[in-house]
């Protein structure tokens, strides 16, 4: 069966968050760490995120995502913002040792003219700083569509960040179909060749999840605009290849399409029917 969720508000609570991706047909959800455009978090409530275990382990659940905050830029040329990334990144993953099987996805960041190398040794930097050996959570580095300054837009530059954080192990990468789609490689003619180049710069052992959104803008549009499944560039026939491709089709995936809670309920269905028996 697809694993699959959605972006779900964390305002209510854990437990309301696992319910609500019950109600809608989900086995797993992404939410955001705390506030994506500032800097406030959720008070820390370790009995409502064990009631989401436990809920979680009763009903079989894949994955949770938590999304660091879009502020979070560990590669900005300003030292304040540096700062900021670092401070929320090592308070989200000392938070998140609450939750079981969950991971950490954020955005490399943006170099803002320092280049992309410099970019890639402050991003590793932030890793380097904020991960611990004990940590459970495997922290994910999102494929990007190189707007602007974006770090991350090409498989060799998570790549290089990767090999420059000491504990690597505890990295992997999430794919963002509308990002890479964005970013220039072509998913829907070439699928198997942009995977083929994954595991040969990365490995494909890296790969821990998939946000499947299609995309406003055409191929290396770079402009990371996303549309609900099958209203985009992207389109249903490469989305049934993406969810039965051998190896994607026992990973995760987190809609983050411009939809409603029975939007989201529409689109899980529709991937679970293009998802053939193995």
């Amino acid at each position: 069966m697809l694993h699959i969720g959605c972006h779900l508000s964390v305002s209510q609570g854990f437990l309301h968050m696992g319910e609500e991706a019950l109600s809608i047909g989900a086995d797993t959800f992404q939410f955001f760490s705390r506030n994506p455009r500032g800097s406030g978090v959720r008070k820390l409530d370790p009995e409502d995120m064990a009631a989401l275990n436990q809920l979680m382990a009763a009903h079989h659940f894949a994955p949770i995502l938590a999304h660091a905050p879009y502020t979070l830029n560990g590669c900005s040329k300003t030292a304040k913002t540096r700062d900021f990334a670092r401070q929320a990144m090592a308070d989200d993953l000392r938070r998140l040792e609450y939750l079981d099987n969950c991971r950490y996805n954020f955005h490399p960041g943006s170099h803002v003219g320092q280049g992309p190398e410099k970019g890639i040794e402050w991003i590793a930097d932030m890793l380097n700083t904020c991960m611990f050996r004990e940590q459970k959570t495997t922290v994910l580095l999102e494929t990007m569509a190189g707007k602007g300054t974006e770090v991350g837009r090409t498989f060799e530059e998570l790549a290089a960040i990767i090999e420059k954080t000491a504990l690597n192990e505890k990295l992997g990468v999430c794919l963002d179909t509308c990002h890479v789609f964005d970013g220039g490689y072509d998913i829907v003619y070439h699928l198997d060749e942009v995977l083929t180049s994954f595991d040969k710069i990365i490995g494909l052992e890296r790969l821990k999840a998939i946000h499947i959104n299609d995309s406003k803008n055409e191929l290396g549009s770079h402009k990371d605009r996303h549309e609900k499944i099958g209203d985009g560039h992207i389109g249903v026939d490469a989305f049934t290849a993406i969810v039965n491709h051998p190896a994607l089709r026992h990973l995760p995936f987190y809609l983050e399409t411009p939809n409603d809670l029975d939007g989201y309920a529409r689109e899980i269905a529709l991937l679970r029917s293009l998802q053939k028996p193995e």
